[in-house]
């Protein structure tokens, strides 16, 4: 069991935790949570003996054996494959110690080096090892490629393939799924539910942290709270905490209103000085909970555009890829304001290649693609955290965008973005990448744009920044098309899905769950060649199957769907009660049977609550039956 004991955990002069205490029990799934710079990946670094604790006490199993994704990858001129075998240090040294005793001839020695191998399954290792590759998108050839060959984004794949296959009782994955395209992050949390280690995890993906995770850790003002169930239960638990906080708060504030009164009035009048004395010491050790807080939240509004043409865009017998390698084919698509496209497919298939060609970055091959006068296009990718001036600050960056502008405003704007006071002044060479992308987010929302063009938006950025995007891209008025890993963001924006795939981009019938039924059955079907260069599908074979399924999941998700409705009723009327009990006045002598009534009301909600959730979450694994492989 991992144990903290009122730890104190400093860092650059910042005071991370102070007298927090916190059990982590064998086999648990434990996601960390909080805004980001709170401590969390400081928290792993305690956990890896990187350095101590300031005060209190950190345990750790010690014969546990332990895994993380390291940060760095050299620029080695060995294969993917054999770099990943290299992680796991124990089959290396045990293949060492066989081909010593081999070439020594000591048959002794050979026999124990054998029997130690087999112990270890040590002929397994390199077969494991290529499948942690295959799943995380390295093709065949791709896995004899030098790892100094592969970009930044694939080397920290090769890392997180090495902490998988190294056998651990704990596993520390800080944003494993930021450099993942959806089909690899399914596949990782597929691996991830069967592990059957402790897993402590760090991750903005909500989606990926409910499927994963049983357990969550939240950081937040210097403690770890510590609640049951994943990341939509925690967000539950937490509003109705924060609920509680206040209100005892509240009536805390009150009754040292009512003391100080007291105080004040009689401190002066003999008769009541020793009364008025003794509430003043009560006063002063009175020990006052803190009030609700929130994490900082952001203020982001896509403000209205200057035009909204129709169409925007058009794209006719299009073909896209790099110099004569040709990516793409035939491409038709037509962008309306009000469009919500949200690209599909594998990593490779082109899905870049289209955001590239629609932005202006790449020009077309061959075909027709034609811009509406007035078009103005706001393009997020990560390469353009790298076009930010280092030394100027987000104040400058916006300047030379809006010259006229007053001062006052810009802050005012860019204090939404979490770039309050000096912070707006500061040069950008130090950010995080979480700070880089949303003042790259805030100059693009400034702009006005009406053709926006997303790819992977929320890299580096933390939920509470994720949902502030979700909210705003819901109410932006121009065309979207957006590639990314968050599920989350996909469901709440796009209402439109394409399939980019063998060379082709076309309408997708179905939703995320059907693309996860696609992805399974092209794994089934072994239709999937070396390099991803084509396949062969049987397409009324597949939609026919598609259709089968929605045909089975339809009535389940429709019954989920009331209960959703139920639920969000029950809830409703749970949080009016939950109110009303904030209210001091409910607690008075006249009050006595409205109280005991709302009591049993509010009882009677809770297990109204539980019924339905447990009615929904068999309809979700009946589901997940049905669509398992």
């Amino acid at each position: 069991m991992i144990t903290l004991d009122k730890v104190q955990l400093i860092r650059g002069g910042k005071r991370l935790l102070e007298n927090a205490s916190l059990s982590i029990f064998p086999g648990h799934k434990v996601a960390l949570v909080g805004a980001n710079g709170v401590g969390k990946s400081s928290l792993f670094g305690l956990l890896q003996g990187e350095y101590g604790v300031d005060a209190g006490d950190c345990q750790l199993p010690k014969h546990w054996r332990m895994a993380a994704v390291a940060q760095e990858t050299p620029a080695l001129g060995r294969s993917a494959l054999e770099y990943v075998i290299d992680g796991d240090e124990q089959y290396r040294a045990l293949e060492q110690e066989l081909e010593a005793a081999q070439a020594d001839g000591d048959g002794r020695r050979i026999g124990h080096a054998h029997d130690a191998f087999e112990a270890y399954h040590g002929y397994q290792v390199p077969a494991k090892a290529a499948e942690l590759l295959n799943g995380l998108g390295f093709d065949d050839a791709g896995q004899h490629r030098a790892v100094k060959e592969f970009s930044g984004g694939w080397r920290m794949r090769l890392n997180l393939a090495r902490a998988l296959l190294i056998p651990s009782d704990l596993l520390l994955l800080d944003e494993p799924t930021n450099h993942l395209d959806l089909d690899t992050l399914i596949w990782l949390e597929q691996w991830l539910k069967r592990y059957q280690g402790t897993l402590l995890l760090i991750s903005h993906d909500r989606d990926f942290l409910d499927e994963v995770v049983g357990e969550i850790v939240h950081l937040e003002q210097q403690q770890l709270f510590h609640y049951q169930g994943n990341y939509s239960q925690f967000e539950r638990q937490r509003a109705e905490r924060m609920a509680q906080q206040q209100a005892a708060f509240d009536k805390q504030q009150r009754e040292k209103a009512h003391m100080q009164s007291f105080v004040d009035r009689f401190r002066a009048k003999a008769s009541k000085a020793k009364q008025a004395q003794s509430r003043l010491k009560a006063l002063e050790k009175l020990t006052m909970s803190a009030p609700s807080h929130a994490d900082s939240h952001f203020n982001m509004a896509f403000r209205e555009p200057a035009a909204l043409p129709s169409p925007l865009l058009q794209m006719s017998e299009v073909q896209g890829g790099y110099g004569d390698t040709v990516i793409l084919n035939k491409i038709k698509l037509n962008l309306v304001p009000g469009s919500r496209i949200g690209l599909l497919g594998r990593n490779g298939a082109g899905k870049s290649t289209l955001i590239k060609m629609l932005a202006g970055d790449l020009a077309p091959q061959a075909g027709e693609l034609k811009l509406a006068q007035g078009v103005k296009i706001g393009y997020f990718a990560q390469h353009q955290l790298e076009l930010l001036r280092m030394d100027d600050s987000p104040l400058m960056h916006l300047m030379r965008l809006a010259p006229e502008a007053k001062e006052q405003e810009l802050r005012n704007f860019l204090g939404g973005y979490g770039f309050v006071g000096d912070r707006a002044l500061e040069p950008v060479r130090p950010f995080s990448g979480g700070e880089k992308a949303r003042l790259v987010l805030a100059l693009l929302v400034w702009q006005r744009p009406n053709l926006l063009l997303l790819d992977e938006p929320t890299n580096h950025l933390d939920l509470e920044m994720r949902h502030t995007l979700t909210v705003a891209l819901q109410g932006f008025e121009g065309a979207l098309v957006v590639v990314s890993h968050d599920r989350h963001l996909l469901r709440a924006t796009c209402s439109d899905f394409y399939l980019v795939d063998s060379g082709k981009v076309a309408d997708f019938d179905g939703d995320l769950e059907d693309y996860y039924q696609w992805l399974l059955n092209q794994q089934n079907a072994g239709t999937t060649k070396a390099g991803g260069n084509g396949e062969v599908v049987d397409r009324k074979a597949e939609k026919r199957q598609q259709a089968e399924l929605r045909q089975l999941l339809s009535p389940l998700k429709k019954r989920q769907q009331q209960l959703d409705k139920q639920m969000a009723k029950a809830q409703t009327e749970l949080d009016h009660i939950e109110q009303t009990l904030a209210d001091a006045d409910i607690y008075a002598a006249s009050e006595k049977d409205r109280l005991t009534a709302l009591l049993k009301q509010r009882g009677d909600l809770q297990g109204q609550l539980e019924e339905l959730e447990l009615e929904w979450l068999e309809l979700q694994e009946q589901m997940e039956t049905l669509t398992q492989p």
